[in-house]
């Protein structure tokens, strides 16, 4: 779950990044973003926050909620990535009522990256893995 800090809550909020920030659109979805000036700002910049859209269009109200909690997931992931000062709306598509969670990703990043607030071609959700060498031995935790 998103920190009450890191959402977007009242309407016009939304509307504002609606009318004002710029749009990235997928397949599955939608991305609004407004990235605040720093220094055009009174008040430091504030951590990244999110909101999410998904009507009636995307399901009945079981398959709107698992989009949202599908997406909120994804965003929450990624918003350490984002600016401080950026409102991002996420805004479901009739198609991500049958898209997995992976594709909701996907769609997630090459949007993100399109509007600038993602630069790694890595998706923001994954973390690298430290290997081990193959030629090191298993440690079966044996005790002295």
């Amino acid at each position: 779950m998103l920190p009450a800090a890191a959402r977007l809550r009242r309407s016009e909020d939304f509307r504002v990044v609606l009318r004002r920030g710029s749009r990235a659109g997928r397949r599955r979805l939608v991305v609004h973003a407004l990235t605040t000036d720093p220094s055009m700002a009174a008040d430091p910049p504030s951590a990244a926050r999110a909101g999410f859209v998904v009507s009636k269009a995307v399901g009945n109200s079981v398959v709107r909620h698992r989009v949202t909690r599908r997406l909120r997931h994804l965003v929450s992931a990624r918003l350490g990535t984002l600016p401080a000062g950026t409102s991002l709306v996420v805004r479901a598509l009739p198609p991500s009522s049958t898209a997995s969670s992976a594709e909701l990703g996907s769609d997630l990043d090459a949007a993100l990256r399109r509007l600038g607030l993602l630069s790694s071609h890595r998706p923001a959700g994954d973390v690298p893995r430290p290997t081990r060498p193959a030629d090191a031995a298993p440690d079966h935790g044996s005790a002295v």
